[in-house]
């Protein structure tokens, strides 16, 4: 069986859908997949060593030079690679109109499907145009969590339950004389505080207390925007045992997680990944309903808070001090 999944974007969505590949070849042994994703996100899903090819999409960076013969040449080229396979089921599970272009030009063998979302999550950017290039819509009740939106289209489609924690196909933590330079060798806590929505943060004097409860713990602050870098200057300021790290790609960062003996962070794709790769982490809630992305597979991932209700400094102290006294 050869299947095509699309999801181009955004960093968490495609990570959430990283636990698809080991559903599809638990009842599929030997079944090829390869997966459609924005270019910014490919060496997410290349960590996961079952999806055998990646096919780049890269709309962001094509649509600031649309006029240039170049950019309309690599246009051309990722459609004709998109077309080199015919595939048994090609599924969409981010229901748009970009992802249903996408899922449109994808060439099927006959009798073959092309399956998408009938309807979208509360609250997500779902358009229903994108069900004109379906063979198959599922519907999902619009409370169903990202990690299992993707599994429960497949499952559906492909008749089999979703009944099994989810396995995100991720490598297990390095060796600390392995970990790359800007990380320390001893056990550290790593805080996501970043968010590009305001309103999503947790207070400086919440991160302050909560730095000040795990010293001597080293604490890593990394950014990802100016405003960001002031904010984890400002923080470290305040915080002995604190570093903020230098500007680091996307996979740094994600080694950052995979390499944390307890990741705190706000909801966001970092926080999100250290979850996922099943580090002690604890998310917090404070702007955007927990039901939707909370980590779930796990006793060593604690949620706190919830939409306008941010957890206190005392409930992440304690929940940290527990995860750490566990491991």
């Amino acid at each position: 069986m050869k299947i095509l999944l699309v999801r181009v974007s955004s960093l968490g969505d495609v990570l959430h859908n990283l636990p698809m590949v080991a559903d599809l070849l638990r009842r599929h042994p030997g079944a090829t997949i390869d997966w459609v994703v924005e270019e910014g996100y490919v060496s997410l899903v290349r960590l996961n060593p079952h999806v055998r090819k990646i096919i780049p999409w890269s709309l962001r960076r094509w649509r600031k030079g649309l006029g240039r013969k170049e950019t309309r040449a690599e246009i051309r080229a990722f459609f004709a690679n998109l077309r080199e396979e015919e595939y048994d089921v090609v599924f969409d599970t981010q229901g748009l109109l970009k992802t249903g272009i996408i899922m449109g030009a994808a060439r099927i063998k006959k009798g073959g499907r092309k399956v998408g979302l009938a309807n979208g999550s509360e609250g997500s950017g779902y358009e229903g145009i994108s069900r004109i290039f379906h063979t198959q819509s599922i519907p999902l009740d619009p409370r169903t969590h990202a990690v299992a939106r993707g599994r429960l289209v497949a499952g559906n489609a492909l008749g089999y339950p979703v009944d099994t924690a989810p396995d995100f196909g991720l490598p297990a933590p390095q060796a600390a004389d392995t970990r790359p330079d800007f990380l320390p060798r001893e056990d550290y806590a790593v805080f996501f505080h970043g968010t590009a929505r305001a309103a999503k943060k947790w207070s400086d004097a919440n991160w302050i207390a909560l730095a000040a409860a795990l010293a001597p713990m080293p604490v890593l602050l990394p950014w990802g925007s100016p405003s960001e870098r002031a904010d984890a200057e400002a923080l470290a300021a305040a915080m002995p045992n604190a570093r903020v790290l230098p500007r680091l790609s996307m996979m740094d960062a994600v080694q950052v997680a995979q390499n944390a003996a307890l990741a705190v962070g706000v909801d966001t794709g970092l926080t999100h990944i250290a979850a996922a790769f099943v580090r002690p982490t604890i998310e917090i809630y404070a702007d955007s309903p927990r039901w939707k992305t909370e980590g779930n597979w796990s006793d060593r991932i604690v949620n706190l808070g919830d939409l306008g209700a941010p957890p206190s400094a005392n409930e992440v102290i304690a929940a940290a001090r527990e995860l750490l006294a566990r491991a």
